[in-house]
């Protein structure tokens, strides 16, 4: 039996400890940079909603269509033709919205992207994520890196605290320019957001400008999402996988 001290980087105590939170916290960065690296990975469209919404539920039409707009975005992305598979479904990885967007693309025989993360409820990554490409994360906010690091487009569906939580941190990337790149940000259902949210009451307070409400266009059937998302997407893209956002260092 061997007296040698434990590999630090082997040591599950000392990883698992408060001195080793940063560790923890760039794992959570470089370990799905390799799988989505060996994977070509080049970008995604997000998918946000709500993980309590039932395809039989009373607003089981947005599992529905978040399934079909899914579907078709596989479908357009399986036809174009590029080296590198563009426009990668990509969800929360747990159920309602986040599964019927994984589901919609296993439908199109594509794969799709889970950014799970541990909670004591609700979070349990669906069946359909594809399996290699199912990240399981702590922190939220190398969750989020993630969401905003890869996507090209996000698609909202109804949703509760942590929807608006995402949708606003992408709101809030676009308005101050920190990204270098436009994110098209798409608001499905606005019978549901405009009752839940009244955008317009920030402009009348002064809280947002007018012009801060066309960061985000409203849609609410997959058909004009997929037309909207075709229009405003650009296929000419020459740099690496994965195609990462890049922070502005100054305001545009």
């Amino acid at each position: 039996m061997s007296d040698a001290p434990v590999l630090a980087y082997k040591d599950a105590a000392f990883l698992d400890s408060p001195e080793a939170r940063s560790v923890r916290i760039l794992s959570e960065y470089l370990h799905p940079l390799h799988a989505l690296r060996e994977a070509g990975i080049h970008d995604t469209i997000v998918f946000f909603g709500s993980a309590r919404l039932r395809e039989d539920g009373p607003l089981g039409r947005y599992y529905r269509e978040a399934r079909e707009l899914a579907r078709l975005l596989t479908e357009w992305s399986l036809a174009l033709p590029a080296t590198k598979q563009r426009f990668i479904v990509c969800s929360g990885g747990a159920g309602g919205i986040m599964e019927a967007a994984n589901r919609g693309a296993v439908d199109a025989g594509g794969r799709s992207v889970g950014f799970n993360i541990g909670l004591p409820h609700e979070q349990r990554p669906n069946a359909y994520v594809t399996p290699e490409l199912c990240f399981e994360f702590h922190y939220f906010f190398m969750r989020k890196l993630w969401f905003a690091h890869l996507a090209r487009a996000i698609v909202v569906f109804p949703g509760g605290y942590g929807t608006l939580d995402e949708l606003s941190e992408i709101l809030m990337l676009t308005q101050t320019g920190k990204l270098e790149r436009r994110i098209p940000i798409l608001v499905y259902g606005p019978e549901y957001w405009r009752e839940v949210v009244d955008f317009d009451a920030m402009v009348r307070h002064g809280m947002v400008s007018k012009q801060d409400l066309e960061l985000f266009e409203w849609v609410d059937d997959p058909q004009t999402a997929l037309r909207v998302l075709k229009e405003r997407l650009s296929l000419d893209d020459g740099s690496e996988t994965p195609a990462f956002a890049k922070s502005r260092t100054a305001a545009p």
